[in-house]
């Protein structure tokens, strides 16, 4: 049982390490050995202790990913994607206010145009109401052009 234990938290240790160093940094957390224990729920001492080879090798990874990025904390990098994520999202607001309000105008256009329809239909119910008992015959040209 032991030993699915320490599989386990090394396993944690390692998911920990990948989410800190893809950036991916919990609120109140940097990326260091603390967080590192912190975030796999690893005491420590036991990371210290019982897994020196995963605490190596998130030192070297960090070293390594900070040498390529000339950058002191993954977290600036986070910084970046999330602001470009916003950018990204307000042009897309954007765009969809745009949208609602063509939108808008169409329908405001359509409702116009129905009520002017409804009216003229009323204007030719009402003219034909007025008529009374009078009826149109059919032209004569057309009757005999029937035949």
């Amino acid at each position: 049982m032991p030993n699915d234990r320490r599989a386990n938290a090394e396993s944690r240790l390692k998911a920990a390490m990948d989410q800190l160093l893809a950036g991916d940094i919990p609120e109140g957390l940097q990326c260091d050995i603390k967080s590192l224990s912190i975030l796999a729920a690893v005491p420590r001492a036991t990371l210290y202790r019982t897994h020196p080879h995963i605490k190596e090798e998130f030192e070297n990874r960090l070293g390594a990913a900070r040498e390529a990025t000339g950058e002191p904390d993954p977290r600036l990098a986070q910084i970046d994607r999330l602001k470009a994520e916003v950018s990204s999202l307000k042009g897309r607001l954007s765009r969809m206010k745009e949208e609602a309000s063509e939108a808008s105008e169409f329908k405001t256009l359509a409702l116009s145009r129905l009520a002017e329809q409804h009216d003229e239909i009323q204007r030719l119910r009402a003219t034909l109401q007025d008529r009374g008992n009078i009826h149109t015959l059919p032209v004569r040209a057309r009757i005999e052009a029937d035949q």
